[in-house]
């Protein structure tokens, strides 16, 4: 089991809605969170393992259990604005309180856009930006009434070396990170912080494996994201509040120089995927 190269914060009767938290970085995070002492509500569609898609709302809950924490699976198509707005009400009745929403469920199709038909650009932007809004539209009023929370959107810097490439994908994204920015600004005056999070390099998830995204040698562990969300709830408001994170970025503000320790094999050279050298940035060279 991975143990965080910090102290981590004390999160014991905190209540944390992690969606795609079926599998990869989403359950990584679940998990994460229910050690540091939150109770756990994994809304995520899939309730049975398959092939291409391992993993299910109901072992993740087995396992944050087995943890000693609580745990409720609710079964949730983001891509349904009546199911993420039931989500949260189940959550309420349950435990009365939200103090954490990581907005984590995506669909990837990095693909230009002559390459992406209307289907898959509507399947990016319901997961991705309209899932995130409609959570954090039902979410936030019950941090607000308590004046405190966290809401964290996995989503990139506005980076515009990303988009060429990959522009349905971008669009679909950098909404998640105006939304971050734009909550921040809505909130500046409890102690509500919001932001977006997104790793620097590619990262070992099921997405890069079924998508053919380098290997093994070229990735990072999820842990490097969930120790991130730890850190972002660590870290005094101001450091993060407001801004489009990257793991290296928060990692350096916990004073973890070793990266290499997330690396998925000892010695590999994880792919950038963001700020200098990155996939993105040679594009339009």
């Amino acid at each position: 089991m991975h143990k965080p190269p910090f102290e981590v914060p004390d999160l014991q009767g905190q209540v944390a809605v992690i969606t795609g938290a079926s599998r990869g970085i989403g359950k990584n995070i679940a998990l994460s969170l229910a050690r540091a002492g939150a109770d756990i509500v994994i809304a995520a569609k899939s309730e049975k393992s398959r092939d291409l898609l391992p993993g299910n709302i109901h072992d993740t809950a087995a396992e944050v259990e087995a943890l000693g924490r609580e745990a409720l699976a609710v079964k949730t198509n983001v891509r349904a604005a009546e199911e993420i707005e039931a989500m949260v009400a189940a959550t309420m009745q349950r435990f009365g309180r939200i103090d954490i929403l990581i907005n984590n469920a995506g669909a990837l199709h990095w693909k230009g856009v002559a390459e992406t038909p209307t289907k898959r650009f509507d399947l990016m932007m319901e997961v991705n930006a309209r899932a995130a809004h409609i959570a954090s539209h039902h979410v936030l009023p019950h941090m607000m009434e308590r004046g405190s929370g966290c809401i964290v959107q996995m989503s990139p810097p506005l980076d515009l070396s990303m988009v060429p490439g990959k522009t349905g994908y971008c669009m679909s994204k950098f909404g998640m990170s105006l939304l971050a920015m734009g909550i921040a600004g809505e909130v500046v005056d409890s102690e509500i912080r919001s932001c977006a999070l997104w790793p620097a390099t590619a990262i070992e998830s099921q997405a890069t494996i079924n998508h053919g995204l380098g290997g093994l040698a070229q990735w990072r562990r999820a842990d490097i994201l969930a120790d991130s969300v730890l850190g972002i709830l660590k870290l005094p408001r101001k450091q993060v509040h407001g801004r489009c994170l990257i793991d290296e970025e928060v990692m350096d503000m916990l004073d973890v120089a070793d990266l290499e320790q997330y690396n998925c094999v000892e010695g590999g050279s994880p792919l950038r995927i963001v700020g200098p050298g990155g996939v993105q940035s040679r594009l339009w060279h």
